[in-house]
């Protein structure tokens, strides 16, 4: 359909002519038959969401409806803004109902799908018109389909069958396939020609999907044995399939892995240039504005910013140390325990627990990165949130960007949402790369810092009026310890000694609350100084947490050890629980706290 204007019918649709025309058979889509079909895209995480609410509201449906009434009272309340597209709405109004009629929709339909023959009519006569469109069947089969009714449930019926369906839908739905492979069987030369021509499209839709050059492709078309070699790598993903099959592809890759991160970490000139090539793709996409734009690239000779670049490269590079770790932990584990019979299966699982552990060995080696860097600079001030971020897996990759949002506002939100939007696009929404959810992550990532920076700012001023405070950070201290003291001497009492993971319920919402008290209770103190009393507050506790371990628990000989995971841990958790404090508590709440 395209949209037109028609002087009988104001901003009508209108076919294109494409019925004399049988390779555009597949253009002429029935609008009906696109709405029927929409349930039975891919499923994605958002299609469970619209379930659930669909569920909630009774109505068992994968996309959610749309109210056509509010609409329509939208419409009538802005009649001067919409007087040229009320036809339109007629005209939905009319789509809705033939396409909420198309499917037996149970919930809404009710026992009307007992006695109402219109509503039979019009899920049969869409339910044809939907095979048209799949291309299943031709006119002539159309027309049959249509005169009978129990032709047509036959049609549904066989479709039913796995992968077998389909083959004898098209055998019976349509002439031109049934006589394809009749001439198939009959003549050696059209069989050739037909498998030639099967190569053919192949080869072109590996070739859209990145799996083949153009100039392979083409040799692969005059070579269909080299065309038989490549069939076993099309089930994997196009890019592994292009690297073990494309010796410069891979070269290319390679390169791009190994080789250039040590280029940019050495090159000032390609780090530069590598900023560059990213706000130019950020501007192509309308994820930066040509003001945010011109303001990075005046800011490329800044030392700091060399730094930060730099700083992301190391990042970079950190990317396959768990990968590696992981396999090597695993291979040795395999090889070490021959007596095993699930050795094989347990390393699998080692490799899994690696991905979803929240401190992996490359988010340790990014941490401690930025530990080195801040001694090497001897300034804690600039590295005061990327210091602990970077200890965590996935996070830590958007902890320079986030380092950055003070002094260098707009490269931040920009290098954070070009690496989140980046990174959802392994996401399926619908089907397709997350355009909905990569709007979602670029308003979190980009938008959001603009909201969180001027409430920062109102909150700046509010805490102006009051005086910086530090004192109530040792009663914090005093009673976590304590608490935690109390919750150890209850499995003392039975014989246990307990580890982080044994009190996780003490373990993680105490710090968290440690942090939060602290840096509300601060008043006018900075930023950098409310976080980092909220880090020496954790660490404090796990200084008298461990003293008392030692005295009462007689643990002397482990304490060392002990003494590392928990300042580690609370120093982290305390950390970040002044950081959420500070980034979602109203303002006024914070003024308060503060003043109390």
């Amino acid at each position: 359909y395209e949209w037109s204007t028609c002087k009988s019918q104001p901003n009508c649709l209108k076919r294109s002519d494409t019925e004399n025309d049988p390779a555009a058979g597949l253009m002429a889509v029935d609008f009906r038959a696109g709405l029927v079909l929409l349930p039975f895209l891919p499923m994605s995480p958002g299609d469970f969401k619209l379930i659930y609410q669909g569920i909630k509201r009774g109505s068992l449906v994968q996309f959610d409806r749309g109210d056509i009434g509010k609409l329509e009272k939208f419409v009538d309340a802005n009649a001067s803004e919409f007087s040229n597209l009320k036809p339109l709405l007629e005209e939905l109004k009319c789509c809705e109902d033939i396409y909420r009629n198309s499917v037996p929709d149970v919930t809404h339909n009710h026992i009307r799908l007992l006695y109402s023959g219109k509503l039979w009519s019009t899920i049969f006569a869409s339910a044809i018109t939907g095979w048209k469109v799949r291309n299943l069947i031709d006119s002539e089969s159309e027309k049959k389909l249509r005169a009978g009714k129990v032709r047509t449930f036959l049609f549904f019926i066989i479709g039913m069958l796995p992968i077998l369906g389909r083959v004898l839908r098209k055998a019976w739905g349509r002439g031109d396939w049934r006589k394809h492979y009749a001439s198939m069987l009959r003549s050696p030369d059209y069989f050739i020609r037909a498998i030639k021509g099967k190569i053919f499209e192949r080869l072109i839709l590996w070739h859209r999907a990145g799996r083949i050059s153009q100039s392979r492709a083409v040799k692969l078309a005059d070579n269909p044995i080299r065309f038989f070699c490549h069939l076993p790598f099309s089930i994997l993903p196009a890019g592994v399939h292009r690297f073990l099959t494309d010796a410069q592809f891979a070269k290319e890759k390679l390169h791009f892995i190994v080789v250039r991160p040590f280029m940019l970490y050495f090159s000032a000139h390609l780090r530069e240039q590598w900023l560059k090539e990213m706000v130019t793709e950020g501007k192509k996409k309308h994820i930066l504005t040509d003001e945010d734009a011109d303001t990075i690239l005046s800011q490329l000779n800044e030392p700091f910013i060399q730094r930060y670049l730099i700083s992301l490269v190391v990042h970079l590079m950190t990317l396959p140390i768990t990968q590696i770790v992981s396999v090597i932990i695993a291979t040795i584990y395999y090889f070490t325990h021959p007596e095993d019979p699930n050795a094989f299966a347990k390393g699998v699982l080692i490799v899994g627990f690696f991905q979803v552990t929240p401190v992996s060995p490359g988010s340790l080696v990014r941490g401690l990165y930025v530990v080195f860097m801040a001694i090497k600079d001897r300034s804690f001030k600039d590295y005061n949130i990327a210091i602990f971020l970077g200890f965590f897996k996935y996070i830590g990759y958007l902890a320079f960007p986030i380092q950055m949002s003070y002094h260098y506002p707009a490269l931040a939100r920009f290098m954070a949402g070009h690496w989140a939007t980046e990174a959802v696009h392994i996401v399926p929404v619908f089907g397709e790369h997350g355009a909905l959810l990569e709007h979602w992550v670029f308003g979190l990532f980009y938008n959001w810092p603009l909201t969180i920076r001027r409430r920062m700012a109102g909150r700046a001023k509010m805490r102006a009026e009051l005086k910086p405070r530090y004192w109530h950070a040792g009663p914090c201290v005093i009673i976590a310890a304590t608490i935690f003291t109390l919750v150890e001497s209850v499995y003392l009492k039975k014989g246990i000694t307990p580890g982080l993971m044994d009190i996780w319920t003490v373990t993680l919402p105490l710090p968290l609350l440690v942090g939060s008290v602290i840096t509300l209770g601060c008043g006018s103190a900075k930023l950098w100084k409310r976080i980092a009393l909220s880090t020496l507050a954790g660490v404090a506790v796990a200084v008298l947490y461990t003293v008392s371990t030692a005295i009462f628990a007689d643990a002397v000989a482990s304490v060392a050890i002990t003494f590392f995971w928990r300042a580690f841990v609370f120093a982290i958790f305390s950390s970040i629980g002044a950081i959420l404090t500070e980034l979602s508590l109203p303002d006024d709440t914070v003024l308060q706290v503060a003043a109390s």
